[in-house]
């Protein structure tokens, strides 16, 4: 980072580097506002919140879902093998993926009212 003086106040120099595309896009936004790139991200970066959120909780989803994909695939071999799906199969099935809600409804819930 850059220390710069200026008559009446210092300044910070960050420089920033975006993949083309990224660039294009803030260039067509920043056109849009009829402003130029450094303006608008300037105004971008100070007027808006960023919004941070734990992504330790979406761990026990994406667990929850390799599970219930395993079981989906087990019993759709099964079901193909035999033409027949097993009651047994579809209630474990069942009561896996309302676990699943459950943990996606509590890890969005807890997301949502962690806002850093």
């Amino acid at each position: 980072m850059i220390k710069i003086a200026r008559k009446y106040k210092q300044v910070k120099r960050k420089e920033l580097t975006f993949d083309l595309s990224d660039w294009e896009k803030i260039e067509r936004r920043a056109e849009a506002c009829h402003t130029d790139t450094t303006k608008y991200l300037r105004r971008m970066i100070l007027d808006h919140e960023p919004i941070f959120y734990d992504m330790k909780n979406v761990a026990p989803m994406i667990n929850g879902m390799r599970t219930i994909s395993r079981n989906i695939n087990q019993i759709a071999k099964k079901a193909n093998e035999t033409n027949t799906l097993n009651a047994e199969d579809y209630e474990t099935l069942r009561k896996e993926v309302e676990s699943l809600f459950r943990t996606v409804n509590l890890s969005l819930s807890t997301l949502l009212s962690r806002k850093v």
